[in-house]
């Protein structure tokens, strides 16, 4: 149950209000709403009930949402017109640009909102940019020796919190940048330790092996040599408006890690096997409600906002993207499309999101076996 409620949550709130963003932004331009729903009604399954013109629904599958204008040729295949001034193909193109990605524009709000609140409560946190150890991780899961958790390489070498890392590989280091660089690029590699030693003020130098991690580094799934050490860093507090900047700076920052995602999907950087749909994501809100509570569900709520707001934003026929793209040609033609090359881009819009749901089902499946 932990697991569905979750689910529900961290998807529920942003589709809503991604669904709400169209219907406000439909509102303000004139276009005539005339379905609102959260959840698919498939088979008729959910809860509806009309006011004025529009039709208010909550679907029995929980799975997304829509809203349905007037005058527009979307997923329902629906090319009904009556040539009224309140329809979708009436309003001029930046009128119907508006109305497709004001969804995208509330789940960028949300997230940006979400991470204001946790900047404002919590503070951020700044690295303290300097080669000082702050932790030392005494055992790392490592995949290679057979899934088991060994002793981390710092550890081992004998580092503790406070020790300074003056070189590596004779290579002189002064920040925390430097530093972590020349490990990260020596995976399972043996390097050479110069360090200070805090509690002894003495200085050591010795060789270790790296441990390998793969990790996605300039755009691309990459290996990494990783140590088991943590820097330093500082607590600072921050003000309404500081937090409101730093919550966008987040949003743009997971806006930036998603489409290097993508990119790395589509130039084969990453596994298409890394792909995850419905089932993935209620087993990772279901242990992130369980293991960290609602704080934690609600930050996987402003990651999930940010994706919801990608994957809608591309021009992929079917997704709002498509149809601003759609939008766009026909301004610059200065007429519509013909009707049958509508019907063909949502067909295999159509079939596409359908092939791509059936894939990542299945790959949900898969991962969680």
């Amino acid at each position: 149950m932990i697991y569905l409620l979750s689910f529900i949550l961290v998807i529920g709130l942003p589709v809503f209000l991604h669904e709400l963003g169209h219907f406000m932004a439909a509102r303000s331009v004139g276009i005539r709403v005339e379905k609102f729903y959260i959840g698919f009604n498939l088979f008729g399954l959910g809860i509806k009930k009309k006011y004025g013109d529009t039709e208010y629904g909550i679907g029995l599958f929980p799975l997304g949402g829509y809203v349905k204008v007037a005058g527009i040729l979307d997923e329902s295949m629906d090319s009904e017109s009556t040539g009224s001034d309140d329809e979708f193909r009436a309003k001029n193109t930046f009128q119907k640009i508006w109305f497709l990605s004001a969804g995208v524009i509330m789940n960028f709000i949300l997230s940006s909102f979400i991470f204001a609140i946790f900047v404002f409560v919590n503070g951020y946190t700044e690295i303290v940019d300097k080669p000082i150890i702050k932790e030392v991780q005494k055992t790392i899961f490592y995949e290679d020796l057979m899934e088991k958790e060994v002793l981390s390489p710092a550890f081992s070498l004998g580092l503790l919190p406070g020790d300074k890392i003056l070189a590596i590989n004779s290579i002189e280091v002064n920040t925390w940048t430097e530093m972590s660089n020349i490990i990260h690029n020596n995976p399972n590699k043996s390097i050479r330790v110069k360090w200070n030693s805090y509690e002894q003020n003495k200085i050591f130098e010795n060789e270790i092996t790296t441990f390998m991690r793969p990790a996605f580094k300039d755009g691309k799934m990459k290996n990494i040599g990783i140590l088991g050490i943590s820097p330093d860093y500082n607590l600072k507090s921050a003000g309404v408006f500081f937090s409101a900047y730093k919550g966008l700076e987040q949003t743009f920052s997971w806006i930036n890690l998603m489409f290097s995602s993508l990119w790395a999907l589509v130039t084969g950087n990453i596994s298409v096997d890394q792909m995850s749909g419905p089932l993935g994501i209620a087993t990772v809100a279901g242990d992130t409600a369980q293991n960290g509570g609602i704080v934690a569900l609600f930050m996987l709520m402003a990651i999930i906002s940010v994706n919801l707001g990608i994957i809608n934003i591309l021009p992929i026929p079917g997704l709002d993207g498509g149809h601003v793209f759609i939008a766009i040609i026909e301004g610059l033609r200065r007429k519509e499309l013909p009707l049958k090359v509508k019907y063909g881009i949502q067909s295999f819009g159509f079939i596409l999101i359908m092939i791509l749901f059936v894939f990542v089902f299945f790959n949900d499946i898969r991962n969680l076996m």
